[in-house]
């Protein structure tokens, strides 16, 4: 039975938006911080400042969420695990962004916080879309 054009379009746009993640992440963890520290000195401060664990935290986010899209269009139940991973792993992140550096200060709440809250949210509605595909037969 092949997937309703809906699914696939969701599922499309969900490993497009991860495989933006993981290209943020490669920019991110490339980036010259000599370079940035020149039009963000506080923005550079905060990167330069990222322990070990964290990038790797990052890294399990982007890479758990596009697996995860994978996954979906290929209707695997795997999707749900790899999202929920993905989720867990952006609550880490932004919560030791939030409470472990002064980026609301350097950057202002509406700033520091916007993009952030999106991630959060797009997170949640991939994995509650893949649960409710794994409760409906649409993956297995």
């Amino acid at each position: 039975m092949s997937a309703p054009r809906s699914f696939i379009l969701i599922a499309i746009a969900f490993l497009l938006w991860n495989l933006m993640g993981v290209a943020s992440f490669v920019m991110q963890y490339m980036m010259d911080l000599n370079a940035l520290e020149k039009t963000d000195p506080g923005g550079a401060k905060i990167f330069a400042a990222m322990p070990a664990w964290l990038w790797l935290d990052y890294a399990v986010a982007v890479l758990a969420g596009t697996g995860g899209a994978i996954a979906l269009l290929l209707r695997r139940r795997v999707a749900v695990p790899l999202f929920l991973l993905s989720l867990i792993a952006v609550v880490v992140q932004f919560g030791y962004v939030f409470i472990a550096t002064d980026i609301i200060a350097i950057k202002g709440v509406a700033v520091a916080t916007a993009f952030p809250i999106l991630i959060f949210v797009i997170a949640i509605l991939q994995w509650r879309y893949a649960t409710a595909q794994l409760a409906k037969g649409g993956i297995r």
